[in-house]
């Protein structure tokens, strides 16, 4: 018997689909985000620090901009920092941003076993696709959800989005995270999950139901961590 056959029907946590965030947990992303933001609002005569955009790492680029001004800006100005943000963002990614170590292994290893696979991220669609497809990832996914327009993580909005367009209950979904936001809002969501260990210690993470450093444990290895 298939030796992946046999621990599938041992682990009692094998979910029926996977809902990953993308920046930081798939694509090794955070410098670009930190660079762009910083440019942009420095262009507008803002400045960021370390702490305030780590605290919002992983939310949309809205509740992240109100929190980087400390007011809640105006469409106009919303957009001019935004898409200079994201413009300079997609400039980075091809030259800057890399895979998260072991991560396309556990996705191919995923698609084997026949569980299903979206992106379940914040970041808007167009960064999604352009991402996925400079890594050549877009094929492992079943779907793609943006939160861009959604409450931002730590509402669970995104994630429960993913499970209702896959026609599955939070139960049978697994989420992989980065950061606290997106655990927080898997949590809230009634979903298990992954915490990965690129942009957070583990001291913020403590409410994923398992951390890994990076993906080169084999997944089904520490799937079966969560039985």
């Amino acid at each position: 018997m298939d030796g992946s056959i046999l621990r599938r029907n041992e682990l009692r946590h094998l979910p029926k689909a996977i809902l990953w965030d993308l920046d930081g947990t798939i694509i090794d992303s955070t410098e670009c985000h930190f660079e762009s933001w910083s440019e942009a609002l420095k262009r507008h005569g803002y400045t960021i620090s370390r702490d305030l955009f780590n605290s919002n790492y992983g939310r949309n680029n809205f509740a992240s901009l109100t929190s980087y001004l400390g007011f809640k800006p105006d469409l106009n100005l919303a957009n001019e920092i935004t898409h200079a943000k994201e413009a300079l963002f997609r400039e980075k990614v091809p030259r800057d941003a890399s895979m998260v170590a072991g991560v396309k292994s556990w996705l191919a290893t995923a698609n084997q076993m026949g569980i299903k696979q979206a992106i379940a991220s914040s970041a808007g669609m167009k960064n999604i696709t352009i991402m996925l497809t400079a890594f050549g990832l877009l094929r492992y996914f079943d779907l793609l959800v943006s939160g861009a327009n959604l409450p931002a993580k730590p509402e669970p909005d995104v994630f429960l989005e993913a499970a209702k367009l896959l026609e599955l209950s939070p139960e049978e979904c697994l989420v992989i995270e980065d950061s606290a936001a997106g655990v927080q809002a898997a949590k809230n969501a009634g979903m298990v999950c992954v915490a990965v260990l690129t942009s957070h210690v583990k001291s913020q993470l403590t409410a994923a139901d398992l951390l890994v450093d990076d993906f080169r444990m084999p997944f089904l290895d520490a799937i079966g961590n969560l039985a």
